[in-house]
């Protein structure tokens, strides 16, 4: 495993596993799969209803607690402090643990600073190791990380070949964000990863998929990914991407590929702020 070190000094695994969209009856069974094949990083969150699966599977693999590292995200409808505070006890509970290692405010909207305020109590208390921040794009960051005391230290992000997140790793560098790519191999509104021509010619040098070459370069530029997988043959897949390691000239090829650099997702399209607010907040 390659490891990311955040700005406190806290030492992050370079590849997890996600377990965005997988159900709470068989979170559990995934994630002792993608604990055997070797993933030690779990990223889940409030939202996806499955803490408590993240937290039997862990219990029940036999691997100490520190050699873990567990993420979750506080949601839209727990924001604010008093009530983020809550929240944060209560994924504390269902995880089975008594500390998280990173925490993340989920959506830019509601009362971010009331929650980044409990979050900061959080890690100051030890409940936490690492706070950082999820789809916050480019101008959102710039201003949240301007008005708070402890700067995030992760910004998660849909990242992958096809959206890169290039232009705002400017603006992370000025706080030492580290970026953590959710939808490394695609994610929602972005195909063509797994089954670019581009990405299968450069893994045909070092006998690996288009898939493998695609989280080698996320890891390449200290970029977390977290892909998911409910088969335990792609989980492996996807784990073995630490025995090559991809050229200059192979980076750069790959950066033809960007088509929307900041995801494709518009987190600040007004109609996706006025429904996460309208049915959450």
């Amino acid at each position: 495993m390659e490891y990311v070190k955040l700005i406190n000094g806290v030492e992050m695994p370079l590849l997890g596993y996600g377990v965005f969209r997988v159900s709470p009856d068989e979170c559990e069974r995934c994630v002792s799969d993608a604990l055997k094949v070797g993933y030690r990083l779990i990223d889940t969150a409030q939202a996806y209803g499955n803490e408590e699966g993240v937290g039997r599977a862990w219990r029940k693999s036999g691997i100490a607690r520190e050699e873990l590292f567990l993420v979750t995200k506080v949601w839209i409808s727990n924001a604010g402090e008093e009530k983020a505070a809550a929240s944060i006890d209560e994924s504390l509970r269902k995880l089975d643990t008594d500390y998280i290692d990173l925490l993340l405010i989920h959506q830019a909207y509601g009362d971010v600073f009331g929650t980044w305020r409990a979050m900061e109590k959080a890690y100051r208390e030890g409940k936490v190791r690492a706070i950082g921040v999820s789809n916050f794009q480019t101008g959102r960051f710039f201003d949240f990380a301007h008005y708070v005391d402890v700067k995030p230290m992760v910004n998660q992000l849909q990242c992958n070949v096809l959206a890169q997140q290039q232009s705002i790793q400017p603006i992370l560098a000025e706080t030492e964000t580290k970026t953590m790519a959710w939808g490394p191999l695609g994610g929602e509104g972005a195909d063509g990863v797994i089954n670019s021509e581009l990405l299968a010619a450069i893994g045909q040098k070092y006998g690996k998929s288009a898939a493998q070459v695609a989280l080698r370069w996320l890891i390449q530029r200290g970029i977390v990914a977290i892909p998911k997988s409910s088969h335990i043959e792609r989980m492996q897949q996807n784990f073995d991407v630490f025995g090559f390691k991809l050229t200059p000239d192979d980076m750069a090829q790959i950066e033809t590929m960007n088509q929307s650099d900041a995801g494709f997702i518009n987190f600040g399209d007004p109609s996706f702020v006025k429904y996460l607010l309208e049915t959450y907040g």
